[in-house]
């Protein structure tokens, strides 16, 4: 009995963040009488969020190796508006716009890079600056006024489902097939990890556990799919937020690349020393969560259908919190794609049950506030006792 709760006890430390999720899931699906886990309120929780998560997966890695960057929700902005005016005024094709504004976003990483990297100033000042520069162009760029509606292919992004192959009734099927071939890939992934490490003599947790644990990761993939099945099915946008996580986890986690960048976040000199190129590093991790913000920004000019003046407002400091949320240090050196994506969910979640229960935006702003602060609380109390 005392090896089944010092095993749970581990676990929940270890997940802590993944049932604060489902607290807080629980305590607004009451709060709201049921209207948060209404099908179309969580694909709009999904299509609401997106480009936040992505701007999180991009800073992550800024984050870990200790720097922090405030210019991406200017960014957003910014290569919406040139979408805009490309797309909307000049008539540019599709393919072509989405190049450049990736471009864009790369340039404008390598600008902050340099100055960050090779010149010495610090980062918050860095990209302090690029904020203001970047929102000061994009005001300019629009002449102060929204320019929009983009065509049907742009704004599919944002706003388009994968069709049902299979002509479902009440059920889209074809996201139903998805999800059980999901949770098939999880059933498969987690038996071999166990055999392997079986294999290798390492210790794994009782049978009994591990197929607990992996019903219960089916299960969460299954009621995804049903909620999403039961309106329009898998939007466009869930499928590019997937490939993002899958990406960025086997970089941050299976290559020498990520190794690198938890070197740098841990200590830096001594990273240095043994010969990282830490300079080019730190430019790497800029150019990186720059092209997200260009991501970002294409996918939200895409779901309000305008390239705005106003567009990005506040990102950063979402995409922030997402990340310290979701268990990242605020001296860097740890941090993971998977609790930058639940630090995400947490804050969509929040505002979206806020929102219906009728909490106004200003205490709205003050609760999101308070969370950050207990979120890094909590960084330092551990570290502290570590």
């Amino acid at each position: 009995m005392n090896e089944i709760l010092k095993l749970i006890k581990g676990n929940m430390r270890k997940n802590g963040m993944i049932i604060a999720l489902a607290l807080i899931v629980v305590i607004f699906q009451v709060w709201t009488k049921g209207v948060l886990l209404r099908p179309l309120n969580i694909t709009n929780l999904i299509l609401q969020n997106g480009y936040i998560l992505i701007l999180a997966i991009g800073m992550l890695p800024v984050i870990i190796t200790g720097r922090i960057d405030l210019s991406v929700g200017s960014i957003v902005a910014f290569t919406g508006a040139l979408a805009a005016i490309m797309m909307v005024e000049v008539q540019v094709p599709f393919v072509i716009t989405l190049i450049i504004c990736l471009a864009v976003g790369a340039a404008i990483g390598a600008w902050h890079g340099m100055w960050t990297a090779y010149v010495g100033i610090p980062a918050f000042i860095t990209t302090l600056s690029g904020t203001l520069v970047f929102r000061g162009l994009t005001i300019a760029l629009l002449r102060g006024k929204s320019i929009g509606p983009f065509n049907s292919t742009f704004r599919a992004i944002s706003t388009n489902f994968i069709p049902d192959f299979f002509g479902g009734v009440s059920l889209n099927m074809t996201a139903v097939l998805i999800g059980i071939l999901i949770c098939l890939f999880i059933i498969l992934k987690e038996l071999r990890s166990r055999n392997s490490d079986l294999k290798a003599g390492l210790q794994v947790v009782p049978l009994w556990f591990f197929i607990t644990k992996t019903a219960l990761m089916c299960l969460g993939v299954l009621l995804l799919i049903y909620f999403l099945a039961a309106y329009n099915g898998i939007p466009y946008l869930l499928v590019l937020l997937v490939f993002l996580i899958v990406f960025y986890t086997f970089v941050t986690t299976n290559t020498v690349l990520g190794r690198r960048v938890y070197a740098i976040g841990g200590n830096e000199a001594a990273a240095r020393l043994s010969g990282i190129n830490t300079k080019g590093m730190i430019f790497l991790t800029n150019i990186n969560v720059s092209i997200l913000a260009a991501v970002a920004g294409i996918v939200f000019a895409a779901r309000l259908n305008a390239g705005t003046p106003r567009a990005g407002n506040g990102f950063e400091l979402d995409a922030i919190a997402a990340c310290f949320i979701g268990g990242a240090s605020v001296t860097g050196g740890s941090g993971t794609i998977a609790g930058a994506v639940i630090g995400t969910l947490i804050m969509g979640v929040m505002n979206n049950g806020m929102s219906i229960v009728g909490i106004s935006v200003d205490i709205q702003q003050a609760i999101k506030g308070l969370v950050i602060l207990l979120a890094v609380a909590i960084d330092m109390l551990m570290k502290k006792r570590r």
